[in-house]
């Protein structure tokens, strides 16, 4: 790769290369991150086959496998080289097409790959075997000198670990978990979840103590008790006034209606009355105070009236004797 990347200006080699240092640094822990990187390489420097072999493993690692095939092509016409093979056939099987991986199994290419490569390519024919329904035959391709050798080499976990998967497949329950067990003692590096699948077969649930979801869990479990005591509770303060309203109600309604019964025969009653007492009382007191508004007048205009008058009653008495006789 460095031969490769000397070929570039050293201004873009350096950025190509802290790129491809960020790639294998996220592909494992965040292959998203790994993506984007690879990404910018590849518009960067798209003829270096360091470049896209590794835009290769990115795409692969996030489930593009189309785009992984391509990268992993291009790499493979610009070296010559076939130590990509096992990895382009799975490929094959991500895109839906296990035949072909299964056919790439048996091409001259394989008998090219050093040991590590040849059991690569087995464990994916056995992958394509399963793919296509054939888990006895997946059991069967598993089944080499590697498998049964007491070396621990980088691939021998996996590798024990695909063939007891295989034979879980198939209901070899126990002959399974003897091989995860081997599986685990080989897997230094923790490539696989033996551990976690001899667990399943033995029953044994794991509990993460720092896990906030569990937390919440077991938090929740006291309060199910008062839970279950509140409603009770509830529905007896609810129903006591439940009974008493409609009594206040009617009790209401009785006393308006009386109220409003009173209200209406009242006026009726005394209206009249108020009136009769008016048209009677209205006259009389005119009358009184026009019989003593003519009292008066009639004081001031009888007082001269009488004092004139005597001399004229005095002269007139004769006059009606006079008539009478």
């Amino acid at each position: 790769m460095r031969q490769e990347l000397m070929s570039l200006p050293k201004t873009l080699a350096e950025d190509v290369a802290r790129n491809l240092v960020m790639v294998a640094k996220l592909l494992d822990d965040e292959p998203e991150q790994a993506y984007q990187y690879a990404r910018v390489a590849l518009r960067l420097a798209s003829r270096v086959a360091a470049v896209r072999e590794a835009a290769g493993f990115a795409s692969y690692a996030v489930g593009k496998y189309s785009e992984a095939l391509a990268e992993f092509r291009a790499a493979r016409r610009m070296t010559g080289n076939s130590d990509l093979w096992p990895v382009m056939a799975d490929c094959e099987r991500g895109m839906g097409r296990p035949e072909r991986a299964l056919a790439m199994a048996g091409e001259p290419e394989v008998q090219k790959l050093d040991r590590a490569g040849q059991v690569e390519m087995r464990m994916v024919a056995a992958g394509a075997r399963r793919d296509m329904g054939q888990a006895d035959a997946a059991v069967v391709t598993l089944q080499s000198p590697e498998l049964a050798s007491h070396s621990i080499q980088p691939w021998t976990a996996r590798l024990r670990y695909a063939y007891a998967d295989a034979l879980l497949a198939v209901g070899r329950e126990d002959e399974a978990r003897e091989w995860f067990a081997k599986a685990l003692e080989a897997d230094q590096g923790g490539t696989t979840d033996a551990s976690d699948r001899l667990a399943e077969l033995d029953g044994v649930e794991f509990v993460d103590a720092l896990d906030p979801e569990q937390e919440a869990d077991d938090g929740l479990k006291p309060v199910a008790e008062p839970k279950v005591a509140e409603p009770k509770v509830e529905e007896a303060e609810v129903e006591e006034p439940k009974v008493e309203e409609p009594k206040v109600e009617e009790a209401e309604v009785e006393e308006a209606e009386v109220e409003e019964a009173e209200a209406d025969a009242e006026p009726e009653a005394v209206e009249p009355a108020v009136e009769e007492l008016q048209s009677d009382e209205e006259p009389e007191d005119a009358e009184d105070e026009g019989q003593d508004d003519d009292a008066e007048d009639s004081a001031e205009d009888v007082e001269p009236t009488k004092a004139e008058a005597r001399p004229e009653d005095q002269a007139g008495l004769p006059e009606k004797d006079g008539d009478d006789s």
